[in-house]
């Protein structure tokens, strides 16, 4: 399967992130297990800053009951990062976020 492109331009939220020391691998890159945090806090921040998520108190938690990644580039430390968050899809009691990582810089 062709990876398709990922355009900014396709997202409403963004924040930063910035790679680590410890991300990277023994072959200098960012591992793959380290994306998916990076993912998981991009939308945590979102429902905690925007969505009034309570991660204390709350009655509401959330759980991840799908997920995938497609590799479209490597990164490593140093590098800043922008996180990119959409809603795909808002079911009866679940929702389908779209997050991508981009480079600083990147489109």
């Amino acid at each position: 399967m062709a990876k398709q492109p990922v355009f900014k331009n396709t997202f409403r939220h963004f924040q930063n992130v910035q790679t680590r020391w410890m991300d990277n691998d023994v072959y200098g890159h960012v591992n793959n297990v380290v994306y998916y945090s990076y993912f998981d806090s991009v939308v945590n921040t979102y429902l905690i800053d925007k969505g009034g998520l309570d991660i204390q108190n709350g009655a509401q938690i959330g759980f991840i009951v799908n997920s995938n990644c497609v590799y479209q580039q490597s990164i490593a430390f140093p590098e800043s990062l922008v996180g990119a968050l959409r809603v795909d899809r808002i079911g009866n009691s679940s929702v389908d976020y779209g997050v991508a990582l981009f480079k600083e810089g990147q489109e």
